[in-house]
């Protein structure tokens, strides 16, 4: 099993970090020494604590900058990083982003969304949730009140998700899907193919509409209740200035 990371997004309501920075590249931490702590510090300090020793990341809008710093990431935290060019990063939402990866989902892996600040104590109820025939299963926050914007999950009372989406009433909701997934390399084939037919159908669409297909192709996607933790999701500098506070906290 290997870390993945996506981190092609532009992040257009972080600029003007992003007028030069990938949105996984935008400072969370305090300066120091070198270059200030970025979400995707996070996702490979969180990977290297549990064990995993090579991650792919995939990159597009200003991508330079990260291959730039891999050589600096890789000794720091002790993986060797594989980049996948996502050549549609600026046109195309993030299912196409994900299927990009395809070839290394067959390996099994632990997926972080590139704007996610979390402690590596998700990583940990991830993989401590493996086993059973659990093949893809999904961070969730059951704590945190939610609103109309979060990617909300709705389960059958089994941690099966029945369904995935921006799109419904906050109050009918189990959870929040953070954006940490653990899939196993039996699910790559479908996943795959899932993405494909979700992207070809509107390429606005998100990964998470390719996790409905497969819900609703009989497919079970299990989640993992990650308890009362600290986390956010950065898209704005409102979001930013709440993940600088969690992030010092690692």
């Amino acid at each position: 099993m290997i870390g993945l990371v996506l981190a092609a997004g532009a992040g257009r309501r972080l600029r003007p970090y992003t007028d030069t920075l990938p949105k996984a590249l935008v400072p969370v931490g305090p300066e120091g020494e070198g270059e200030p702590i970025t979400v995707l510090d996070i996702a490979l300090s969180n990977f290297a604590e549990v064990g995993l020793t090579e991650v792919a990341v995939v990159v597009g809008y200003r991508k330079e900058a990260v291959y730039a710093r891999r050589a600096e990431f890789e000794a720091r935290y002790g993986v060797k990083i594989t980049l996948i060019d996502n050549d549609k990063a600026e046109e195309w939402n993030n299912a196409y982003s994900l299927w990009c990866a395809r070839e290394v989902l067959k390996q099994g892996v632990i997926l972080a969304n590139g704007d996610t600040v979390h402690p590596v104590s998700v990583e940990k109820t991830l993989l401590a949730a493996r086993g059973d025939g659990r093949r893809i299963v999904l961070a969730l926050d059951t704590v945190k009140h939610l609103a109309d914007e979060e990617m909300k999950v709705i389960t059958d009372g089994t941690d099966a998700v029945t369904r995935i989406t921006k799109l419904m009433d906050p109050s009918t909701a189990t959870g929040e899907y953070i954006g940490v997934t653990l899939i196993e390399p039996e699910a790559a084939g479908e996943l795959a193919d899932a993405l494909e037919v979700t992207f070809e159908r509107d390429p606005d669409l998100y990964y998470e509409d390719g996790y409905q297909e497969l819900v609703n192709r009989g497919f079970r996607i299990d989640v993992a209740p990650i308890g009362d933790v600290a986390w956010v999701e950065i898209d704005n500098h409102d979001d930013l200035a709440k993940g600088r506070g969690i992030a010092c906290q690692y």
